[in-house]
């Protein structure tokens, strides 16, 4: 009787093991499955796109430097002046809209003798005004109005175009299809066939001056023959793109 018994407790025992035996001794589950990007042959390439361009507008930094005994000389002389120079840009035909204030300072001058302290000469007042000419033909025309207004200081001048969307579409259709040409001499290459385009993106756009032809590349007529004579050149309107594509056997 007692060794019956005990041969029952055993099997109850192992019965109740058993569940945990199986669950330490199973199988791990599978691994998932591979990223799809290591199922397929894939091909991640850029493509450039660049178109040249004539610009239709220029932006040019010009004002007045004056100088007198007394700040408020200064101030007000380079005021006076420069009010006749905003007067002859309206007049050129360049609108309100397109002439911005972008520097205005005013600073004490010293004369500066060896073993002698700094003397003050007077003081210097500057104004600077950014103006945008929308039509290149009025460019040189213009120039010349602010200079027999008063201006004596001319900085920077870069050329633009009003509407850049036109080019900056040519130069995404001139990108693709450079995309599309390297990716057919790849999958050549590599004994493969394009398949899909599976993304597609853009990066920058950009326009880069040339350098300006020998001599202005605007209109003119007999009115501007003695004008200040300007060379747009031509923009280089540039933009760069990536894809990435499906590539079979």
């Amino acid at each position: 009787m007692k060794t019956l018994l005990r041969a029952g407790v055993l099997s109850l025992s192992l019965a109740a093991l058993a569940p945990a035996a199986l669950a330490q001794t199973a199988p791990a589950p599978a691994a998932p499955a591979a990223d799809s990007m290591f199922r397929a042959t894939t091909l991640n390439l850029s493509g450039v796109g660049e178109v040249d361009v004539a610009p239709d507008m220029a932006t040019i930094s010009l004002g007045v430097q004056t100088e007198a005994p007394t700040a408020q000389a200064a101030m007000q002389a380079n005021a006076q002046q420069m009010t006749r120079v905003m007067t002859a840009l309206n007049r050129a035909g360049i609108e309100s809209r397109d002439i911005q204030t972008s520097n205005l300072n005013l600073s004490a001058q010293y004369d500066y003798v060896e073993n002698q302290p700094p003397r003050l000469r007077g003081y210097q007042a500057s104004n600077q005004v950014t103006v945008k000419v929308r039509d290149l033909a009025r460019l040189g025309s213009a120039v010349d109005a602010t200079v027999n207004a008063g201006a004596n200081q001319i900085n920077n001048i870069s050329f633009g175009l009003n509407d850049r969307s036109q080019a900056e579409n040519q130069a995404r259709q001139a990108a693709v299809r450079d995309l599309q040409a390297k990716a057919q001499l790849y999958a050549q290459a590599t004994g493969h066939r394009v398949g899909r385009l599976v993304t597609l993106s853009e990066g920058a756009s950009y326009s880069a001056p040339q350098p300006p032809m020998p001599y202005m590349a605007m209109a003119r007529n007999e009115s501007m023959k003695d004008s200040t004579p300007m060379s747009g050149g031509e923009l280089t309107v540039r933009v760069d793109i990536s894809g990435l594509y499906e590539l079979s056997r």
